[in-house]
Parts: structure tokens; C-alpha cells; sequence
């Protein structure tokens, strides 16, 4: 603990710092809670987009082998790099009690950059299930940053929140009795020395 000088001065500035830090501990569970209830709900969407991405890759697997098998692997080769996967993609924040969560915002192809009557019907339908799995990527990896980025906020948070309650708070406590037993002793030893003084002076007037 750091040594305080017993003034009264300082003893005001610790009750200040006491009242803060117990401020601070109160928002920073605020937070911490909220956190978590984002965090859990975030879980729940993480594994159900999990499951929506295995199935898209399955599917867009088994339409894959019946696309070569009929339009020949250089077709569907050829129509895989016709067209871009996507127009753009931009990372957007969400504020969530002063944390910056990221979320890919992406812009997708509009129509077919071939042309259907030109292509098989497997090809086809191998390219929408290819267009399902890399919708389903994004949302995955939306969720699984977001869950990362709010799980290390948790963590850092709750850090926070340990050390103002178990060191912090106690150490100003601690300052605070220390102090205000010197004053008090100071002020019993003030009375006793005005006693005697004016005990000496009344046996001087006798």
C-alpha cells in the first residue's frame, strides 16, 4: 500500500477515488453483462450458421462430380472463373458498449455471367449451390469474428473488473481507515492537550 500523509486534505481525495472506483466497477459490470448476453445469442448464430454452411458445402460438393461428369471439367472450370465472386465487400463496426464489433458487408453478382441455355443443367445447378456456400462462408465468418472479438472483450473486461474489486478498491479502503484512525487519535490527543491547558490555567486563576 502507498504511504498517505493523515491530512484531511487526502483523506476528501481517497473518498473521491473510492467513489469512482466503485463508479467504474459498476459500469464495467454494465458492460461485462452485456457482453455476454451478445456473446451467448452470437453462439446460437454461430451454430446454426455452421450447420447451414456444412450443408451448402455438401451440396454444392455432390452437385459438383454430376457438373464434370456431363459438361466436361473445362467447362465448368471455365464457368467458375467467368464470373467473380463477389462485387465488393466493405467491414462495417457495430458499437456495442464501446466495442468496436466488425461485420463483411459484401455486394454479390446479379444474374448469371453465362448464359443457362449454353450450359448444361448440372452445371447450372452446381453453380447456384456454389453461390449458397459462399454466402454461407460470409455469414461464418461474420459470426466467428464477432464471437472472437467480443469473447476477448469479455475476457479484458472482467480483468478490469477483478482489479478494481480485489486490489484497487481495497487499497483505497484500506488508506481511507488508516487515515481517518491517525485523525481521529490526532483529535483525541488535541482534547486531552485543551484539558490540561485549561486545567493549568485554572489551578493558575485558584
Amino acid at each position: 500500500m502507498i504511504e498517505t500523509s493523515p491530512t484531511r486534505m487526502n483523506l476528501l481525495t481517497r473518498r473521491s477515488q473510492f467513489a469512482l472506483a466503485s463508479r467504474g466497477v459498476d459500469l464495467l459490470q454494465k458492460k461485462r453483462d452485456a457482453l455476454v448476453r451478445e456473446f451467448f445469442a452470437l453462439v446460437r448464430e454461430t451454430i446454426e450458421a455452421r450447420k447451414e454452411l456444412n450443408t451448402f458445402a455438401r451440396e454444392a460438393h455432390e452437385a459438383l462430380l454430376p457438373a464434370k461428369s456431363f459438361d466436361g471439367p473445362q467447362t465448368v472450370e471455365a464457368v467458375s472463373l467467368s464470373e467473380p465472386l463477389i462485387s465488393s465487400a466493405e467491414v462495417e463496426f457495430r458499437n456495442i458498449w464501446g466495442t468496436r464489433v466488425p461485420r463483411l458487408s459484401v455486394d454479390w453478382p446479379h444474374g448469371p455471367a453465362a448464359s443457362p441455355i449454353a450450359l448444361g443443367g448440372r452445371t447450372v445447378a452446381a453453380q447456384a449451390s456454389f453461390k449458397k456456400l459462399s454466402r454461407a462462408l460470409i455469414r461464418m465468418a461474420n459470426t466467428e469474428s464477432r464471437l472472437r472479438r467480443i469473447g476477448e472483450e469479455i475476457k479484458k473486461t472482467a480483468r478490469r473488473v477483478n482489479a478494481l474489486e480485489q486490489a484497487v478498491i481495497p487499497g483505497i479502503r484500506s488508506q481511507i481507515r488508516h487515515i481517518e484512525q491517525v485523525l481521529d487519535q490526532q483529535e483525541q490527543e488535541d482534547i486531552f492537550r485543551l484539558k490540561r491547558i485549561k486545567g493549568k490555567i485554572g489551578a493558575g486563576k485558584s
